[in-house]
């Protein structure tokens, strides 16, 4: 039986350190942790996405992930779980234009 991704807080601790806030994404019974995506990675996602949503969510991932299942990067069903959760990472600030 394949041993199931299940890190401890102290690596979770650890990886916080190195990437900032982290993201637990869990399809069926595989779960890996993604942290935010950069600027410069969105911008790439976004420009191969442009015409392939797969390729969006491809580049998402590949640049985002931290550690988990390796299944959910080769299995179509769990990485097409996992995409649908992808632009959630990108988290947009409310700003306010006031004319002067």
């Amino acid at each position: 039986m394949e041993k199931r991704f299940n890190p401890t807080q102290e690596q979770i601790d650890v990886w916080k350190k190195q990437h900032g806030d982290l993201f637990m994404v869990t399809v069926e019974d595989k779960s890996c942790i993604l942290k935010k995506p950069s600027l410069k990675v969105i911008s790439m996602a976004t420009t191969v996405g442009a015409n392939d949503p797969i390729k969006f969510s491809e580049m998402m991932l590949t640049n985002c992930w931290v550690a988990g299942d390796e299944e959910i990067k080769t299995n179509d069903e769990l990485f097409l779980g996992v995409a649908g959760k992808l632009a959630e990472l990108v988290e947009v600030k409310e700003a306010e234009l006031k004319k002067l």
